[in-house]
C-alpha cells in the first residue's frame, strides 16, 4: 500500500530502466548524459544484480582462437568479425567511462591451454591474425609451448599455450561498484529489492512491481522503457529466442607462489580461470550438461563442480596443494548464435539481452544502443 507522496513524487519518471547490471546502468547513464534534466529510475530484482554482472570471473575478454573457429561457421566471416569489434570497442567504451584505475584493469594477457584435441586448431593461428588485422593492429594470437612450464601446468596434459596480447582482467566487484555510484551522480534512482512482474505499454509505460512490504503490486510509470534483464527479459517476450545458461565459478584461497597470471581459456572457451592476486579463480563447464545449466535457478552442479576441482588437479596445478574459499553461480543469457538481442519492442519499450557470456566486454556498448533505440 503506497501513499499520495509516494505515488506522486517515487513512482513516475522520464525513463525507467528494468535490471541493475552492467547493461541497464549503462543505458541509463547514457540517457542521463544526453538528457541532464530527465528523471531515470533502475529497477533491479535483486538486493545485488541478479543475472551475472557481479556474479563473472573479470574477463577482459574477446575470444580465444578455439572459440572463434567454433564460432566461424555459425556466423561466417563478416558477422564474425562484427562480433569480435562490437566486444573489443565495448571493452574500451567499459575502461574510458569508468577508468582503468577505478575497475582494476590488468593488462597480463589472454592465453588458451592446448591439449592433445585442440592441436588441429593451431593451423588457424595466422587465419585469424590475418581476418582479425581489420581490428587490430598487430597480430592477436601467437603459440609459445614454453609458457606450459612457465605456468607451472602439466606437461602430460597440456600441449601448448596460445598467447593473446590484448586481453586482460578486471575486478567485477570494483566495476559494479563504480557502476552505480557513477548512476547516482548522474541522479539516478536506483532502487534495488524491486522485481518487476509485468510491464504494459499504456497512455503512459506502466511497470508492474512486488511490493516487498505487503506483496501487492506497485505501479511505476515512465514515458519509456528499457528492458536489460539478459535471461530473465524472456519473461517479458516469451516470442523471443532467449536462453538462460548458467555458470558456476569458484575461487580459492590464497595459494603460495601462484604461477599463472592472466585470464586463461579451454575447451572452446567453455572453462576459464585467473588469478586474483594468489587466489586462483576457476569457472564455466556448463558444456558438460547443457540441460541441467539451462535454467534461471542460481546453484552449483556437482559434476561440473567435481571436473572443476579436477582440472585443478590434473591440468593447473599438478601436485600442488590449494582449498577452496567459495563458489557460486550467475546466470547468462544465449541465442542461435552469440550475436546480442538489442531491438525495439513498440515505440516506447527497447530491449538489450541475450549478450552470450560477454557482458563485460558488450555491456557498455550495449547501453548506448539502447539510449539511441529510445531515442530514435
Amino acid at each position: 500500500m503506497i501513499s499520495f507522496w509516494e505515488r506522486e513524487h517515487f513512482t513516475k519518471f522520464n525513463f525507467i530502466v528494468v535490471g541493475g547490471g552492467i547493461v541497464g546502468c549503462s543505458t541509463a547513464y547514457h540517457l542521463a548524459k544526453r538528457y541532464p534534466k530527465a528523471s531515470i529510475a533502475l529497477l533491479e530484482r535483486g538486493i545485488f544484480p541478479s543475472g551475472a554482472s557481479t556474479k563473472n570471473a573479470g574477463f577482459a575478454c574477446f575470444g580465444s582462437l578455439t572459440e572463434l573457429a567454433d564460432d566461424l561457421p555459425k556466423l561466417g566471416e563478416e558477422n564474425l568479425l562484427a562480433l569480435v569489434e562490437k566486444r573489443w570497442l565495448g571493452l574500451q567504451k567499459l575502461r574510458s567511462t569508468l577508468g582503468d584505475q577505478t575497475i582494476d584493469y590488468q593488462n597480463n594477457g589472454g592465453y588458451e591451454l592446448i591439449r592433445q584435441k585442440e592441436i588441429p586448431a593451431l593451423d588457424r593461428i595466422d587465419y585469424f591474425n590475418q581476418l582479425l588485422k581489420n581490428i587490430f593492429a598487430e597480430n592477436v594470437f601467437k603459440e609459445n609451448r614454453n609458457l606450459v612450464n612457465q605456468f607451472g601446468f602439466s606437461s602430460e596434459k597440456i600441449n601448448s599455450v596460445v598467447s593473446n596480447q590484448y586481453e586482460g582482467q578486471i575486478n567485477t566487484g570494483k566495476m559494479m561498484k563504480a557502476w552505480w555510484e557513477i548512476c547516482a551522480q548522474q541522479g539516478i534512482k536506483i532502487f534495488t529489492g524491486c522485481q518487476v512482474t509485468k510491464i504494459e505499454e499504456q497512455q503512459m509505460v506502466e511497470v508492474e512491481v512486488v511490493d516487498a512490504a505487503d506483496g501487492k503490486p506497485l505501479y511505476f510509470k515512465a514515458e519509456k522503457v528499457a528492458i536489460c534483464t539478459n535471461a530473465f527479459s524472456k519473461q517479458f517476450l516469451p516470442n523471443e529466442t532467449i536462453n538462460p545458461g548458467r555458470g558456476m565459478v569458484m575461487i580459492t584461497d590464497p595459494i603460495d607462489k601462484l604461477k599463472p597470471k592472466g585470464v586463461f581459456h579451454y575447451d572452446e572457451g567453455f572453462f576459464y580461470f585467473r588469478n586474483v592476486g594468489s587466489r586462483l579463480l576457476i569457472g564455466g563447464g556448463r558444456n558438460l550438461d547443457m540441460e541441467t545449466e539451462s535454467t534461471l535457478e542460481p546453484g552449483i552442479n556437482p559434476k561440473i563442480k567435481q571436473r572443476i576441482l579436477d582440472d585443478i588437479t590434473e591440468l593447473i596445478l599438478p601436485r600442488q596443494s590449494f582449498s577452496i574459499d567459495m563458489e557460486w553461480s550467475g546466470i547468462m543469457a544465449f541465442g542461435k548464435n552469440k550475436s546480442p538481442l538489442v531491438k525495439k519492442v513498440t515505440d516506447k519499450i527497447v530491449v538489450g539481452a541475450r549478450l552470450g557470456g560477454m557482458g563485460v566486454a558488450i555491456g557498455t556498448q550495449i547501453g548506448e544502443e539502447i539510449q539511441r533505440l529510445l531515442n530514435d
